[in-house]
C-alpha cells in the first residue's frame, strides 16, 4: 500500500481469511505450524474475529485450535479486545505498518502489522517473559 492509496478501515477486514502461521519457540528450539481461517463478521463499528484451524507439532501430532477477539473501530484505528471485553491492544491504520504492545505481567507481547501488500497482510508477534520466548508470524490472504 502506498501513501496515495486509500486508508484501510475496519470494514476492509470483513470476510474470510486464510491463515498460515509459524511459531518459533526459542526456549524449546522448535517450530510449530498453524493452518486455518479467520472470519471477521459483524457491524460497521465492530467485527468479531473467529479463528479456527490446526496446529502441527514438531512430533507430528495435530491439534485443533481456535480463538476469538473483538475488533472495534476507534478514532486512531482499531482496538482489539479479548472475547470477554478486556482490552488487548490498539493499532493505527494511518499507514501500511503498525505496532502495538500488550503487557500481561510478567510477559510482554509486541506485534508488528504489515499491510503493505494488501489484501495480503502479516502480523508478527514477539513474546518475551520469564517462561516465554517465541515469535509468531501469521500471513493472511483474503478468501471471501
Amino acid at each position: 500500500m502506498t501513501q496515495q492509496d486509500t486508508r484501510l478501515k475496519l470494514a476492509d477486514f470483513a470476510g474470510t481469511w486464510t491463515i498460515r502461521r509459524e511459531i518459533r519457540d526459542f526456549r524449546a528450539g522448535s517450530t510449530l505450524r498453524f493452518d486455518g481461517v479467520a472470519k471477521f463478521a459483524g457491524e460497521t463499528a465492530a467485527l468479531v474475529y473467529v479463528e479456527t484451524g490446526r496446529v502441527h507439532l514438531p512430533d507430528g501430532h495435530v491439534l485443533a485450535a481456535s480463538r476469538r477477539y473483538l475488533w472495534r473501530a476507534v478514532a486512531a484505528g482499531i482496538a482489539v479486545q479479548f472475547e470477554n471485553g478486556r482490552p488487548f491492544h490498539s493499532f493505527s491504520l494511518a499507514g501500511s505498518r503498525a505496532t502495538a504492545t500488550h503487557h500481561c505481567d510478567p510477559d510482554t507481547y509486541d506485534v508488528a502489522y504489515d499491510f503493505s501488500q494488501w489484501p495480503l497482510w502479516r502480523a508478527t508477534w514477539r513474546v518475551s517473559g520469564p517462561r516465554k520466548h517465541y515469535e509468531m508470524v501469521s500471513d493472511y490472504s483474503f478468501s471471501g
